[in-house]
């Protein structure tokens, strides 16, 4: 009943509400709050799954160069942050609930090969990286859109960079080195419109994400125990982010908002290995800065504006 309650009078209109999206502009309250409730959900979601698929290190426990041609490094390794996504069957109200809120995997293959061993104290040692990750999509509404690279119902996404040292180092003094990567992932898709306004969801957006990430770390080693602290930046962009919404004008009418969000945010992470036989265990605890973005939608049990913490862990192979 009250479905049908809130379906008449978003079909009837009602005074015009201040909205931060001029595109969602509309003199209908409840169109305007879910469509900005949308946009608002794809840029506070968007930092945070390009965090997942990055994670800090880009060879997670090291910051030693490989040592040039013949030498490698393969890590498998599963990333994690918290992130929530708003209800998108309850994109109208104040505060906005969340349809999922906990922790986003990304496992992902990482490979590192050696091209230049350096001058020197290892200056300019130069190493290819790549990886390939898959983002799953087992969250409420979250689908992989039909014409994305996918692996089942996961996201497939890949990414290549270099990484170049500084220092070889030899304790107390650190290894000291600086990367580079570029990584994608595919286009996704969350809620799904129903034919006529009232059913499916208020409101449905696919989006994608590119990430241009750049580290400097640095690390020891001890013994067995490898241990690695650094910092970085990250710029996030998804491009062609259509948000679609019915508008009321008619029972059957839907209008589409298309964004092109672009964020950087500044991250911290230390790292730590331990060394058995011919692989190591690692793993990595992080922090990405929050950044406000002018929210103009409430969310109830999620604050976008706030720093989140990441990790992963992971098994790596060298030679």
């Amino acid at each position: 009943m009250r479905r049908i309650v809130m379906v008449l009078v978003m079909i009837v209109g009602a005074a015009p509400l201040a909205a931060q999206e001029p595109q969602c502009a509309s003199t209908n309250n409840f169109v305007q709050a879910s469509c900005q409730a949308a946009v608002d959900g794809v840029r506070a979601f968007y930092p945070l799954a390009g965090m997942v698929v990055t994670g800090g290190n880009p060879v997670i426990g090291t910051a030693r160069s490989l040592g040039g041609l013949g030498h490698f490094a393969l890590t498998a390794r599963v990333n994690a942050i918290k992130a929530a996504l708003p209800d998108p069957q309850a994109g109208s109200q104040s505060p906005v609930p969340s349809s999922f809120n906990g922790a986003v995997p990304a496992p992902m293959v990482e490979g590192a090969l050696g091209l230049f061993k350096g001058v020197g104290g290892g200056l300019l040692a130069v190493d290819v990286l790549g990886s390939a990750l898959i983002l799953p999509t087992g969250i409420n509404d979250l689908t992989v859109d039909s014409g994305a690279t996918h692996i089942s119902d996961a996201a497939l996404g890949f990414g290549y960079g270099v990484r170049v040292g500084v220092l070889n180092g030899g304790f107390p003094v650190p290894a000291v080195s600086v990367s580079w990567m570029h990584r994608t992932v595919p286009r996704l898709r969350y809620g799904t419109l129903g034919p006529i306004i009232g059913t499916g969801d208020d409101f449905e957006f696919t989006m994608d994400l590119t990430s241009d990430s750049y580290r400097a770390v640095a690390g020891w080693k001890l013994a067995v125990v490898d241990l690695a602290a650094g910092i970085g930046v990250d710029r996030y962009k998804s491009r062609d982010t259509n948000i679609r919404f019915h508008d009321a004008v008619t029972p059957t009418s839907v209008r589409t908002v298309v964004i092109n969000p672009t964020n950087t945010r500044a991250l911290v992470f230390v790292n730590g290995g331990l060394s058995l036989a011919v692989v190591k265990l690692v793993g990595e605890i992080g922090l990405q800065a929050g950044k406000d973005q002018s929210y103009f939608t409430q969310f109830s049990d999620f604050d976008p504006k706030a720093a989140h913490v990441f990790g992963g862990l992971g098994v790596r192979f060298g030679f």
